[in-house]
């Protein structure tokens, strides 16, 4: 799927790319209403509807992957709870060993995140999969979701790459469309964030089910 010889830096998404999605769904969609209905006083049903609104409206916004911002807007610690559920927290099947195949194969490696940085500590002490990246880097230190055109060139000013010559994987298809208009070669998708969850639309792009399907790295 890949040609190898074409590519000299790989950017990852964490959140249904490395990690499976199951996580974040279980939270947002279960752990969060739980404990907004303990905190409100309101019927499940009923938190799950005002809370559901909420998140919709925030989409595509820096404030959607905000610890800090939910917890002011639900009164409630977000990264308490997140420590709550932490357990749930795991890799996709074939991610180590396909990081330490491009390790071994010298290509630069650099995860682009939009999760908030207490989250990313978070999942980098559940999977330590950051001591096989070159760099890092989260959205919210540059002060853009991924989604929208100014990150990447804001991007490209810190890890100046080739874009003919990197490849994005990510779940999300704005974010994919949006580093193909900025001119990155080589796209990928993730056709199943959630392992327990549906395969996802994944437009244009050729996706993969499993990292498996990667191998071997030359």
């Amino acid at each position: 799927m890949i040609d190898w010889n074409s590519i000299d830096t790989t950017f990852l998404d964490m959140d249904g790319t490395l990690l499976d999605l199951h996580f974040d769904n279980h939270f947002w969609q279960e752990h969060v209403p739980l404990r907004y209905a303990e905190r409100t006083g309101l019927a499940l049903d009923e938190a799950k509807s005002q809370l559901y609104q909420r998140f919709r409206r925030a989409e595509g916004t820096l404030n959607w992957y905000s610890v800090d911002y939910w917890s002011d807007e639900l009164a409630l610690d977000i990264a308490q709870l997140k420590e709550e559920v932490a357990h749930r927290i795991a890799m996709r099947p074939f991610v180590e060993e396909f990081l330490e195949a491009m390790r071994k194969a010298g290509k630069r490696l650099v995860l682009v995140t939009n999760a908030h940085g207490k989250t990313v500590a978070l999942k980098f002490r559940h999977t330590r999969i950051d001591r096989y990246m070159d760099a890092i880097f989260c959205a919210h230190d540059l002060g853009l979701a991924k989604e929208h055109p100014p990150f990447w060139a804001e991007l490209q000013a810190l890890e100046p790459f080739d874009a003919s010559r990197t490849l994005l994987i990510d779940d999300s298809l704005p974010v994919l469309r949006c580093a193909r208009d900025y001119g990155i070669q080589h796209l990928l998708a993730i056709r199943k964030p959630d392992l327990r969850g549906p395969d996802k639309d994944c437009g244009e792009f050729n996706a993969v089910d499993s990292f498996r399907h990667l191998l071997p790295v030359a």
